[in-house]
């Protein structure tokens, strides 16, 4: 990885414990004191993508409410009182330095699509070119469960493998990762996330956040993968993004892949929902995993969901392990007729289709 002084382009997700002094309360004194560190980063050059929570929590506060609401209308009503004011709030935190921020909520939804996808990386190259600071969050007003992103840290890694981040600091109330099985210290660099790691995470952190360090570690997955250096940290220490960039922050770093998914594949792995599994033999994860190969009808022992040709599935082994996702070529009822049968038997039955494959390689990551 190269050293973080090198970091051109940079995510910093900001939790709504070190943005609010309270339900409803933005501590506007450290959204100013963000709002330097983060213009001292763009006079040396810096791209800088904020996402930002608060939204929910603000809008909470104006309600008078003290628990955070479960029903969903209710939780979208929050957000949508929230948010302006939030974005309003961040736009005063940077008008001393001449900047100028831009909103941008997202559901699921806009990075699905591959069309919105591709459209949303070209917008968001844009208004970094001309030296803006966009303002992202979930659009929570309207997303509803099965197209939302479920918490700010794992949208933060979305965004930073689709802007091609080279940095994502996730900034919170946590000082970092503990390490649970020996003192507690803080582990300083992770070169690569186990299950060990996710045996050390705690839960969730504050009363109207979503994400604690499990979930934390999930985005951390994501961003290394991308080719996303990661950096976990304690949000309300004075000067860290400054200190996190001139190498004496303390928190946990975590080591980009130094052979990241290709672009197009972060998008299959990443930003899509499955609409069914595929449980495979050992011999076919073999070949996915060893070879490279396609995935093809004899391999597989069982499916479940329904979905069409050119929707996006699963690949799971027999022990439940999830080993790779992929673009189907046939539906759920034809891949149930054709599971277990040759290649030949498969372009007998369907002699029209162009592939005899159940999923091409060039269609399929592994996870």
């Amino acid at each position: 990885m190269p050293p973080l002084q090198d970091a051109q382009r940079i995510v910093i997700k900001l939790g709504t414990g070190i943005l609010t002094s309270g339900i409803g309360q933005l501590d506007t004194e450290r959204i100013d004191e963000i709002g330097r560190q983060v213009a001292s980063l763009k006079a040396e050059g810096k791209q800088v993508i904020l996402v930002s929570s608060g939204a929910v929590g603000l809008g909470m506060g104006r309600l008078g409410l003290s628990e955070k609401p479960r029903r969903l209308a209710s939780l979208q009503k929050c957000a949508a009182i929230g948010q302006s004011r939030l974005t309003e709030t961040w736009q005063k935190a940077f008008d001393p330095h001449g900047i100028v921020v831009a909103q941008i909520l997202l559901t699921r939804d806009d990075v699905q699509s591959r069309k919105r996808h591709l459209a949303l990386r070209e917008l968001l190259d844009e208004i970094l070119s001309d030296g803006i600071i966009p303002i992202v969050n979930e659009n929570d007003s309207v997303s509803a469960d099965e197209i939302k992103f479920g918490d700010n840290d794992v949208l933060s890694s979305l965004v930073a493998s689709l802007a091609k981040a080279d940095m994502l600091c996730i900034l919170s109330t946590a000082n970092g990762l503990e390490n649970r099985s020996a003192d507690g210290s803080i582990i300083p660099i992770v070169d690569e996330i186990t299950d060990v790691h996710m045996a050390m995470a705690g839960g969730t952190e504050s009363a109207t956040g979503t994400g604690g360090m499990t979930t934390k570690l999930e985005a951390a997955k994501i961003a290394t993968k991308s080719g996303c250096g990661v950096y976990i940290g304690n949000g309300n220490i004075p000067n860290v993004i400054q200190e996190l960039f001139s190498g004496s922050a303390s928190g946990t770093i975590f080591l980009p892949k130094k052979l990241p998914i290709a672009s197009r594949k972060r998008w299959l792995a990443f930003f899509q929902n499955p609409n069914g599994d595929l449980v495979i033999d050992d011999g076919a994860v073999k070949a996915l995993c060893e070879r490279g190969s396609s995935l093809l009808a004899k391999g597989i022992l069982n499916l479940s969901g329904t979905f069409k040709a050119g929707e996006t599935v699963t690949i799971s082994a027999q022990s439940g392990t999830k080993v790779a996702r992929g673009i189907v070529t046939f539906d759920a009822d034809e891949i149930e007729q054709l599971r277990g049968k040759r290649t030949d038997e498969v372009k007998q039955l369907y002699p029209e289709r162009k592939r005899a494959e159940i999923i091409h390689r060039d269609a399929l990551v592994l996870l």
